[in-house]
């Protein structure tokens, strides 16, 4: 079973996104799109209405990262 992830644990989500959406430019999501890639990811627990913008960037910076590495 996957650990639990919250809004919060916002490298480990980056690198599972990375691991989904391989093929994704991280940058060129919108967050609303971000949202529904989070709440879907396998683990996750967080409430859905708790994401903020500074939230979803974080995310969006740390999936970034993974996917840079992984170029």
């Amino acid at each position: 079973m996957a650990r639990e992830i919250d809004w919060l644990d916002s490298e480990e989500i980056g690198i599972l996104l990375q691991e989904k959406y391989p093929e994704i430019e991280p940058y060129s999501v919108r967050f609303t799109d971000l949202h529904k890639y989070v709440i879907g990811l396998p683990g996750f627990v967080g409430d859905p209405g708790k994401s903020n913008e500074g939230i979803l960037e974080a995310i969006q910076s740390a999936w970034n990262e993974e996917w840079e590495d992984a170029k």
